[in-house]
């Protein structure tokens, strides 16, 4: 297999990524074989991943002009994936000229090809991070650089802690980063569950079965596990809700049924 230019020579591209399927699910080119033939076996049972996906960023642009909107201003984006057409700078930049963001991901394509979409944009960057260790992200330099952790900072968990098993702490890991960030924060979250999707949950689980084979396990929360992740928060309006709903642009009618896949939410600190 031919290495392109973009793929660090460190990285094995004979074993899937998670963030290169979800790259090939939202059409992006930045994946290869492997992803794709991985993402093709998970829609063998679940057609609609893709729009699960484009519903998961729908989402996220739709809270961050809303978070922008209440005067927070600074962003920090774990699990940011590799960039694609409307990602959170973006949205926040043209929102609110000067908007800041760190984006956060331990994949090193999503970083590499982060650091080059972001050259020249002085308030955006990229850290290799992994969530499961977040005080290295809140003492990084550019962290320290970029974002004033004495003002409001929204802190986006988009399709992220549904890869991070119990055995990791997820809830721990996310009220670290709750206690680091001042009052007015913000927790703009995203996590796949069974409740939604349009299909028997035992066929949804040959999808969950896929990710476990190719050792990025999917967990599959419920409603109120995924609701723990926002204790210390007060939910916006209308709450923890399926992808689809939360705000929606769209009259639901004319969304496709897979959209309301999953839940999402926004919390703010009192």
């Amino acid at each position: 297999m031919e290495r392109p230019a973009w793929a660090p020579r460190s990285i094995d591209i004979s074993v899937p990524s998670v963030s290169r399927i979800y790259d090939y699910y939202l059409g992006g080119s930045h994946n290869f074989e492997v992803d794709r033939e991985a993402a093709r076996k998970a829609m063998e049972f679940m057609p609609g991943l893709p729009k699960i996906m484009q519903a998961n960023r729908a989402f996220m642009r739709r809270a961050v002009r809303f978070a922008v909107g209440e005067g927070v201003t600074q962003f920090l984006d774990i699990g940011s994936g590799i960039p694609t057409f409307g990602n959170v700078h973006e949205v926040a930049q043209a929102a609110h000229p000067g908007a800041r963001v760190v984006y956060v991901d331990h994949d090193p394509v999503a970083v590499t090809h982060s650091q080059a979409v972001l050259e020249g944009n002085a308030d955006a960057d990229v850290l290799a991070a992994d969530l499961r260790k977040p005080q290295e992200i809140l003492s990084s330099p550019t962290v320290e650089r970029l974002l004033d952790l004495d003002r409001p900072v929204a802190l986006l968990l988009v399709a992220v802690l549904h890869f991070v098993e119990d055995a990791d702490d997820p809830y721990g890991a996310v009220a670290q980063l709750r206690d680091a960030l001042p009052r007015g924060s913000m927790l703009v979250l995203t996590h796949a569950a069974y409740d939604g999707i349009p299909l028997p949950p035992e066929r949804a689980g040959g999808t969950v079965d896929v990710y476990k084979n190719i050792r990025n396990p999917l967990i599959m929360r419920s409603r109120d596990e995924i609701a723990r992740f926002f204790e210390g928060y007060d939910m916006v309006e209308p709450g923890l809700v399926p992808l689809a709903a939360w705000r929606p642009e769209t009259a639901p009618e004319d969304e496709d049924p897979y959209a309301f896949s999953g839940f999402a939410g926004v919390g703010r600190t009192a």
